[in-house]
């Protein structure tokens, strides 16, 4: 049985990049593509038609990507990937901070974009795990299950994107060890870490308080300068 094509929405105020991109994508087989050029409009769309993927422009006519991905990141589970200024680094952490899963710089590489695409897409795919493959990992009172995709701290569910919680089950599956971001990028993106993107430090920083760590002073997921990040088991279990 052929497998049904992957929806994608395309939310850019530039017609003919918008056109290129959904023509690209469609001749690469297995996506169906739709556009939408206007910002106020978007959110709407997102949230009604629930596709498996957004391509989000971050200035649009109407209304920008950060509000929109703001207003429908608790009503709309499927991964964003955000268009953003080449130069404009602080682009890139809002973006991230108000609930995207990645971003591309523009002007876009189609090449680049479908790589980021399939690889968000493969990520949600195997969140669809059965029963039988449930594994949970629990560290006094936090609790990650990697079959749910969920995480909770003390009984309370924590509020995750889909990115922080690949992170976090990576970190917390890899207990004691150190995780350099090449790894961290391998593991997660499957492309090779290019010594300046920023999104795995953001992720880590929104993470920490989530889980009950101290940013200022973090002991549940501590920084190693120079060689990555480390889950430090013992701390959690400490955790009151």
């Amino acid at each position: 049985m052929e497998q049904e094509a992957w929806r994608i929405l395309i939310v850019e105020d530039d017609r003919r990049l918008a056109e290129l991109t959904q023509e690209y994508l469609q001749a690469s087989g297995g996506f169906e593509v739709s556009i939408e050029a206007d910002g106020a409009r978007a959110a709407e769309r997102i949230i009604e038609e629930r596709p498996d993927l957004v391509v989000l422009d971050l200035m649009l006519p109407g209304e920008d990507g950060l509000s929109i991905c703001r207003r429908v990141r608790d009503r709309y589970e499927g991964p964003i990937l955000m268009l953003t200024a080449r130069a404009d680094d602080l682009d890139q952490v809002l973006g991230l901070e108000t609930g995207a899963d990645d971003y591309v710089c523009k002007p876009v590489r189609p090449r680049l974009l479908l790589a980021r695409i399939r690889a968000l897409l493969r990520r949600r795919e195997g969140t669809e795990a059965p029963p039988a493959s449930v594994k949970r990992l629990q560290f006094g009172p936090l609790l990650v299950d990697s079959a749910l995709r969920e995480a909770w701290l003390r009984g309370q569910q924590i509020e995750l994107t889909g990115a922080e919680f690949d992170l976090l089950w990576l970190l917390t599956s890899n207990p004691g060890r150190i995780l350099s971001r090449e790894e961290i990028f391998g593991q997660l993106r499957g492309i090779e870490y290019d010594g300046q993107d920023r999104s795995i430090d953001v992720r880590i920083s929104r993470i920490r308080p989530k889980i009950g760590d101290d940013p200022d002073h973090p002991r549940l997921i501590k920084t190693v300068r120079g060689k990555g990040y480390l889950f430090v088991s013992e701390a959690a279990q400490a955790l009151q």
